[in-house]
């Protein structure tokens, strides 16, 4: 039978901590990771600067008391017009099934919109058959926002809209772009 002394022992457990550190020390040289170049942040254009494909991608619109039966939040995907270059096309999607009271006469759950951007300022054309114009957007790109808020007013222009029809204060936020 073998027997170790108390001074085996402590040196068995010295050189086995001499070797776990060597080994770490040695590991952690050859894992850490190289220093890099800093990437660049990209650079957050004015508002007056924000190109139309910077629009392109989803978005979030949040509409404040919007008119009985219009959701208070829909979503928008805009991409670049087929026949234009420099405008905008897209879809914009509302559930009616949120809201009281059933929808907006002369609305869809689907409309088409097309549009412009100029300046910062965004101008929207919005159709829920595909022919007739039932809805105006005017909106300005927020100032430090990158191009990923808009704010500005909707306006109800279908046949069936009240001739005294207020202006529906919207935001809209970019999800993803593309």
């Amino acid at each position: 039978m073998t027997t170790f002394s108390t001074r085996q022992f402590i040196v068995g457990q010295r050189a086995l901590f001499v070797s776990l550190t060597l080994l770490l020390v040695l590991n952690n040289g050859m894992t850490q990771p190289k220093p890099q170049m800093p990437v660049p942040a990209k650079a957050c254009p004015a508002a007056q600067q924000v190109q139309v494909q910077d629009l392109h991608g989803q978005w979030t619109v949040e509409f404040t008391s919007p008119p009985r039966g219009l959701p208070a939040k829909a979503t928008l995907q805009l991409q670049r017009h087929a026949e234009y270059s420099e405008s905008l096309a897209g879809t914009l999607l509302r559930d009616f099934s949120t809201v009281p009271g059933g929808k907006v006469p002369g609305h869809s759950p689907r409309a088409q919109v097309v549009g412009d951007l100029e300046g910062g300022l965004l101008m929207l054309d919005e159709s829920s058959n595909g022919i007739n114009l039932t809805a105006g957007w005017d909106g300005k790109v927020v100032d430090g926002s990158c191009g990923e808020i808009i704010q500005g007013v909707w306006k109800d222009l279908s046949s069936d809209a009240p001739p005294d029809a207020a202006d529906v204060p919207f935001t809209m936020r970019q999800t993803s772009g593309w």
